[in-house]
């Protein structure tokens, strides 16, 4: 039988609120055991034969994944990773940019990525440098690799708003990136511009509306993103803005999830 946070608070726990499992209420108390595993006998007032009962039936409901919080991106992951499984990486080179290297029997793809590379050999992906990589970036790559796009780009640049079917995700664009990099780089201009030549961005040809840094990043060989900022101005009441701008083409290299990721993780490298 399940145990519920209902259950565990009703049949299990003493109802007192005492705090010494680390928590405020029972209740709250039962729910982190229920959905994130905290362990049962963190609480120090229940008879040791009925904690073994339940930590068996926890046990069971865990391994069915009953009532447990999602992790949002490890399921994001196996899905581009189910989306890549059947792709051999020595066809992808010539589609999406890199070089191939054999070592041990296998072949790889070292694609370059912002200022570093990738070494791709099957559905895992790592850092040439060692460094990490969330679970998202790998997410967007592995998207990026099924998605199966082969255009080069265009030069033609289009705002979020401006890419089919972005609608549903446009405010998270605007309050999870675009914001953000505006409020963390107001009055300092130059400091994002250092931040984004030292990842490997180039000023970008067209400096579109005078803006006060315009750079142009390359994370992966087919997915140019341009960043525009404009800083405040007060005597004009004009506050910081910032904008990415993607090539046309990126529809054909990413959902519209996976250009939401990259775009976050790019804010996350500028102002980290």
């Amino acid at each position: 039988m399940a145990l519920s946070v209902v259950d565990l608070y009703r049949d299990v726990l003493a109802k007192t609120n005492c705090r010494e499992c680390g928590f405020p209420t029972c209740i709250a108390f039962a729910g982190k055991v229920v959905s994130e595993k905290y362990p049962l006998h963190r609480c120090p007032h229940i008879d040791p034969a009925l904690l073994a009962r339940c930590e068996q039936e926890l046990a069971e409901q865990y391994a069915q994944g009953k009532w447990l919080k999602r992790d949002l991106a490890e399921d994001a992951l196996h899905w581009a990773r189910s989306r890549a499984a059947s792709l051999d990486v020595a066809d992808l080179s010539g589609r999406i940019g890199g070089k191939l290297e054999q070592a041990d029997g296998e072949t790889a793809l070292l694609p370059p990525y912002f200022n570093r590379y990738l070494r791709i050999v099957g559905t895992d992906i790592s850092a040439v440098d060692g460094g990490p990589l969330t679970r998202y970036e790998q997410v967007f790559i592995l998207n990026h690799l099924a998605q199966g796009g082969r255009r080069p780009p265009t030069g033609t640049w289009k705002g979020f708003i401006e890419l089919p079917n972005t609608v549903s995700k446009a405010v998270t664009m605007k309050q999870a990136v675009e914001e953000p990099l505006a409020e963390r780089f107001t009055g300092k201009g130059e400091e994002l511009r250092e931040r984004a030549l030292a990842l490997g961005a180039v000023p970008l040809p067209e400096n579109r509306g005078a803006a006060d840094v315009a750079v142009l990043f390359r994370p992966l060989p087919r997915i140019p993103v341009a960043l525009i900022f404009w800083d405040a101005a007060s005597e004009d009441d004009f506050q910081a803005e910032a904008k990415l701008l993607f090539d046309e083409t990126i529809v054909e290299h990413l959902d519209i999830e996976s250009i939401v990721f990259l775009s976050e993780r790019l804010r996350h490298l500028l102002c980290d």
